[in-house]
Formats: structure tokens, sequence, C-alpha cells
């Protein structure tokens, strides 16, 4: 292609650049790999030969073998823009000075690889005519380098998610073109430099989660007037404001954090905003927002965020209308408020409200409610789950956990068909669900009822979609349904803790997400737009593994577990079960399970954690399963298994607790040891069985013939003391005598000592 000029192959699954290659073109000038994240290139050398190349864009590839990306980097004479983000480059030599870069780039971005340096001295002596330098997401330390202001056309710097340190300088308000500053999440401190106000091109500010201290007032923003994003939070910054200062700038978007006693009133004055979030404050509202002039205020915004503060305010008498509402760890009081028809994303967790869900759900008898996330979980709601559904139908998240709700899943409930994900966790619900109104949300992914008292059989009509299933801690009862093995995307079925009964159904294997290794693990998202940008959201969900509670958030999609521990499950295990080859974590513990643990167990390569505690178990652990290499934690006590455990630093690194309870079990770690007849082998040969019959009936044979003798002997003594006078005094006179001689051998020792 020798005419070609423009080449992108972005967002692909490319794995190597074939080493036989050759590039000989004189006109490229765009090459784009970017986003082939199974990209592994040993060398860039081939790019300093395509002399023409103006644009590079090989971000989210592997560069972690390439040590001299640098040298061919500075052999393009027509480079002007760079991008190595996420490349997994460890080498930048920060020593060095200089670095030849063509006079024309304009751009380098090195984001997020692994750096451990301080910033090196070539980035801020490269070419006047730079404009813009990303060097986040790495692990820089040291200060600000004095070199910086000597880009003077710099446009865009962004140093934030490092450890740097040090003062921000006052020279910082040199750099007159300078329209985005990003220096979030370092340990820059002191203050902010009054010469700040001075960049009257900024249009991003983000230096929030540092070590800043002072006070912040209004010149610090002085001649601001194209500032529209500014992110600012400091445990140590006092914010001191004129209450009659009008900022020369109309912000879009506001972070800010610390607040006390007060909001500042010039934030009443930014009437573009779209999005504000506010944490780790402390005010008053009705002391500071003039009749609750806060809410109308924010009625407005697109986006609004409370997190973590303490905002002695009663929101059962506001009527919210942001699109995207998130109020969380707060400390408001009083009831649920209302929601216009406008809200979109709704989120009150944490936040201590009290009373009915129903004052929130049922003020509205409208049909075109947008609310699609709704979270009130962790509050003390009380009362039932009401009955005004029906008005909410786009709802695809609910998340009612951790509250005091009471009572049966209402009929209304059957509305919800875009319902993707139900948490009623913690609370005091109950009724039988599997004729429930349940049954009609046909596109349910995730449903989340642990620790209520819900009773009756487990549902049969699961849809196909469910990919989690938690409904341990409830009463139910009867067989674990076999439609369970028809829901193929199915990662985590957690029924333990109930009153189950019968067998462990054979078809577990069907499951397609527990045996095949290629299953997609796309996951449930939910995206919603602020008016500046995207925000997902994602599931999370608190399992118990390995005997603790963790909390599985972007994980959750890798997740492969299940726990039928607690029940009253009978039978044996099928080696079908032990075929689930992608399972992580199996519980089987607390049962009434018998037979011996089948071989196949060897075939779970992906399994980390075994309980198979507290059932009736026999025979002997199979030798396959010390081929278990990501096995952390195994409990196989208090069953009858027998025999050697099988060597291997696998299992043998597991203390007693993991085999105690097996009193025919041996060998390390535990302290018995085997009998030189058991080579712990699972199968014996007919001599075999024969050589320890033989053994064990003239073992039965001594001991009892020992024991007939003692009887024999101990009562004969004492019959012929009994009955015989002469024998008794004899009897008594030796034991005199042993006892004088012991006292005159005890007198002549104490002598010895004086």
């Amino acid at each position: 292609m020798e005419y070609l000029q423009y080449l992108d192959l972005s967002f692909n699954d490319f794995t190597t650049i074939s080493s036989d290659s050759t590039v000989n073109s004189s006109t490229l000038n765009y090459i784009d790999l970017s986003y082939n994240k199974y990209l592994s290139i040993k060398s860039i050398e081939w790019l300093s030969r395509i002399s023409s190349l103006e644009y590079i864009n090989l971000g989210y590839t592997n560069l972690h073998r390439e040590t001299n990306w640098l040298h061919w980097m500075t052999a393009l004479p027509s480079l002007v823009e760079l991008y190595l983000e996420s490349c997994k480059l460890e080498d930048i030599s920060p020593s060095l000075e200089y670095a030849n870069f063509s006079t024309s780039l304009q751009l380098i971005s090195l984001a997020d690889n692994s750096f451990h340096s301080e910033l090196p001295k070539w980035i801020f002596n490269l070419s006047s005519h730079v404009l813009q330098i990303d060097l986040s997401r790495n692990y820089f330390i040291g200060q600000l380098p004095n070199t910086l202001p000597n880009l003077q056309f710099l446009d865009m710097l962004a140093l934030n998610d490092n450890y740097l340190s040090g003062s921000i300088p006052d020279w910082i308000g040199q750099l007159q073109y300078l329209a985005g500053l990003a220096i979030h999440d370092n340990y820059f401190s002191g203050s902010l430099p009054t010469n700040l106000g001075n960049l009257s091109s900024l249009y991003i500010f983000m230096a929030n989660q540092n070590l800043f201290s002072g006070v912040v007032s209004e010149r610090n923003f002085a001649k601001l007037k194209n500032l529209k994003y500014l992110f600012l939070k400091s445990p140590y910054i006092t914010f001191d404001f004129d209450p009659l200062w009008i900022p020369p700038f109309q912000l879009e978007k506001l972070y800010i954090g610390r607040l006390h006693p007060t909001l500042p009133q010039w934030v009443y004055t930014q009437t573009s905003l779209y999005s504000l979030s506010i944490e780790d404050s402390e005010f008053l509202l009705e002391a500071a927002d003039n009749n609750n002039n806060f809410w109308r205020f924010t009625s407005t915004i697109q986006h609004l965020e409370l997190y973590n503060n303490t905002i002695e305010g009663d929101l059962s008498e506001g009527l919210l209308n942001s699109s995207i509402i998130e109020l969380t760890s707060n400390n408001f009081k009083g009831g649920l408020p209302r929601l216009s028809s406008n809200v979109v994303f709704f989120q009150l967790s944490n936040s201590s409200l009290s009373g009915s869900i129903s004052h929130l759900l049922c003020h509205s008898k409208k049909s075109n409610n947008k609310l699609q996330y709704l979270d009130l979980s962790d509050n003390n709601l009380s009362g039932g789950l009401t009955d005004c559904w029906m008005n909410w139908k786009s709802l695809r998240h609910v998340n009612l956990g951790g509250n005091n709700l009471s009572g049966n899943i209402p009929p209304s409930m059957a509305f919800l068909s875009n319902l993707t994900s139900l948490h009623l966790h913690e609370n005091n619900l109950s009724g039988d669900i599997s004729s429930s109104s349940l049954q009609y949300c046909r596109s349910l992914s995730i449903l989340n009822v642990r620790e209520n008292s819900f009773s009756g059989n487990i549902p049969k009509w699961m849809p196909q979609s469910i990919r989690i299933l938690q409904l341990r801690s409830n009463k139910f009862i009867g067989n674990i349904p076999s439609q369970i093995c028809q829901m193929p995307f199915l990662i985590v079925l957690d029924i333990a803790y109930n009153r189950i009964s019968g067998h462990i159904p054979k078809c577990l294997n069907n499951i397609t997400s527990f045996v095949d290794m290629h299953y997609s693990t796309s996951w449930i998202f939910y995206e919603f737009f602020d008016g500046g940008a995207f925000f997902i959201y994602r599931d999370n969900l608190i399992l118990l593994v390995k005997g603790q509670q963790s909390d599985y958030y972007k994980n959750l999609k890798l997740m492969r577990m299940v726990d039928l521990s607690s029940n009253n499950l009978t039978g044996t295990m099928s080696p079908q079960l032990f075929s689930l080859s992608q399972l992580h974590f199996l519980n089987l513990s607390h049962n009434r399970l018998t037979g011996t643990i089948p071989k196949e167990i060897g075939s779970m390569t992906q399994l980390e954690s075994l309980d198979l505690s507290k059932n009736e178990l026999t025979g002997q652990i199979p030798e396959s399963i010390s081929s278990l290499s990501f096995l952390d934690n195994l409990n196989l006590s208090f069953n009858n298994l027998r025999g050697q455990i099988p060597s291997g630093t696998q299992l043998q690194s597991f203390s007693e607790l993991s085999y105690i309870g097996n009193v025919d079990l041996c060998g390390p770690p535990l302290p018995k040891n085997c009998s030189n007849h058991d080579d712990g082998t699972n199968t014996l040969d007919e001599n075999d069985h024969d050589d320890d019959d033989d053994e064990s009936e003239f073992r039965n044979c001594l001991y009892m013939g020992l024991g007939v003798g003692f009887a024999v002997g101990f009562w004969g003594v004492c019959g012929a003391i009994f009955f015989s006078r002469k024998c008794r005094h004899a009897y008594f006179r030796f034991l005199y005598d042993l006892r004088d001689r012991f006292y005159v051998l005890l007198l002549t020792n104490l002598n010895s000592f004086h």
C-alpha cells in the first residue's frame, strides 16, 4: 500500500506483529493500534523507519519488553502526537536532560504506566511548542520542576494519581495559556498560591485529594473567567469567601469538600451547573439555604451528589428533580422525599431515614416516570413493600436491602418487566416467592433475598437470564429444582442456611458458566448521562467466602460460586458435580451427604475454596485433589474419611483443622501416623483384603486373651487375700515393711541435705 496515509487497527484482538513484516512508506502519517489488549510488541524499532509519521497511538498494548522506546520515538522528525497510555512501560530515563524529539511535537501521553522515579527532566525541557503533557496514574515522586515555566505555550498538564509532594510555586501563574491542570490525588501541601488566580485561560482545575492547608478565598480565583470545572477538597483547607462575592466564572461542574459551617453563597450564583458534588462537609440546610433554597437551586442541576456529609435536613417535604441523584452516608432526618418524573437515577443509602417507602413510590400516579435505578439500602425504613410499583415500569435496578421492611412481595411488582436486578436482603420479608409476582419479571438477572423469612419451595420460574441467585438464610424447603440447570449464565448459586432436602442435581454441569473457560464475562451495568459525561454503575454483592463476608464489585463478574451448605441434603455427590472446571468456591458443608469424594474432583482446576465438612462422607481422599494448585482453603473435617492424606505440598500446607473429626484419617498434617500396612491407596486387591482380615482376627484374639488373663489373675489374688487369713496377714506385713523402708530412705536423703 505505497500510498497509504491513514491506518487504524484499534479495538481488535491482534496478538502479535509479524516479525518478517517490513514497513517502507513515505506517505503513512497516522497509525493507531490502541486497545488491542492482547497485543504484545517486543520492539517498536520498525516505527522509527516511517519518517512521515505524525500520529502514533499504541495505547493499551503491551510494550513491557521494549526498553528503548524513547530512542525510537525521538528518531521521527515529523511526530506531532504520541500516545503510549497503559503500555506497561517502566523505563523513562528520568535523569536524561534532553530528548531530541521533533520540534513539531505538541502532545505526549504516558499515562497509566509503571514509571517509578522523579519526574523526567527531559519532559520539561521539550520544545516550547508542546501543548499537552499527560503523566497521570504512575508512580512519580518529588516536586514540580523549576523548568516547567519554560513550556510557555502549555495548554494541558495532567499529573494526577501519582506520589508528588511539595507546594505549588507562585510561578504557576506564568503559564498564561494553561487551560487544564489536573494535580489531584497526590501529596501536594502548603497553601494554594494566589497567583493561581492569574490563569485567565484555565478551564479545568482539579486539585482534590491532596494535603493543601491554609485559607482559600476569592483571591485564589480572581481572574479565572473561563473556569468551567473546579475540583477542590483537602482536609486542612478553610474556605473563607466574601458572602457578597460574585465569581467571574460560570461553572459547569463543581466538586468540593470540607465545607463548614455553611455552604458558600457564591455557589448559588452558578446557574450553569449541571453537576454538583459535596463531600465530607457539615452544615445545616435550614440555616444556610434560606427556606430550602438549596433544593430549589439543585432542581436545575442534572447530577447531584452528596456523600458522607453531616447535613441535618429533613427530606420528607422535598421534591427532588435532578436526573441523577446520589445521596449516600449523610445525616438526613425524617422520611423519604418525593421524586419528579425527571429522575432517572436515585440513590439514598446509609442515611438513617425512617418511615415507609410508600411516601416516595405512591405519591405519583403518572405513567411517564423515568426512574431506572432505585437504591434505598441501609436505612431504617419499615412497613411493607407497598403496592404502587405499577407507576415505575421503567425500573431496572431496585435495592431495598438492609432495612426493616416486612410483609410479602406485592402483586404490582409484576409490572416491572424491565427489572434486571432486585436486592431485598436483610429485611423481615416473608411469604412464598415461588408463586409471587416476581415470576413476571422475565429480564431478571440478579435476585438477592438473603437473610429474610421467605418460605416455600425454591422458585422454578427463574428466567434463563439469571446470573446471581442468592437465597441464603431463609426458610425454603423442598428439593433443588432441576430448572436451575437450565440457567447457562448462572455464576453464583447461594441457597445456604435453609431447609432444603433431597439430592444435589446431577445436571449442574449443564450450567455453561461453570464449565466453559471461554464463557463471556460481560456484566450488567447501568449507564447514565449527566450532561457532560457518561456514568457507569455496576452491581455489588456481599458473599460469604472462606468463612468471611466480602464485598464484590468490579470483580463480581469473575465469580463462580456454589454454596449449598447448612441444609438437609442427602445422597452421594455425583462425579458430574466435580466436573465444574471453572468453579472457584464450593461449599456443601453441614448436610447429610454420604458416599465417597469422587476422583473427578481433580478436574476442578480453578477451585480456590472447598468445604465438605460435617457430612457423612466415607472412603479415602482421592489423590487427584492434590492437583488443585489454586486451592487455599480446604475443610474436610467431621466426616468418616479414612486412610492417608494424599502427599503433596498443597494438602500438607493446611492445618489440622481441615481434617479433624475423621478418626481413621492419618498422615501429615495430622499427628497420627499411618500403619505400615496401609499404603494410602484407594483400592486393594483380594489378597490384601485376606491378609488384612487374618491380621485383624489374630489381633482381636490376642487382645481378648490378654484381657481374660488379666481378669483371672487379678481376681485370683484378691480372692486369696480375702478368703485366706494367712495370705491376708502376709500381704499386709509386706505393705507395712515396704512403708518402713520408704520412710527410712526418705529420712536418710533429708539428712544428707543438712
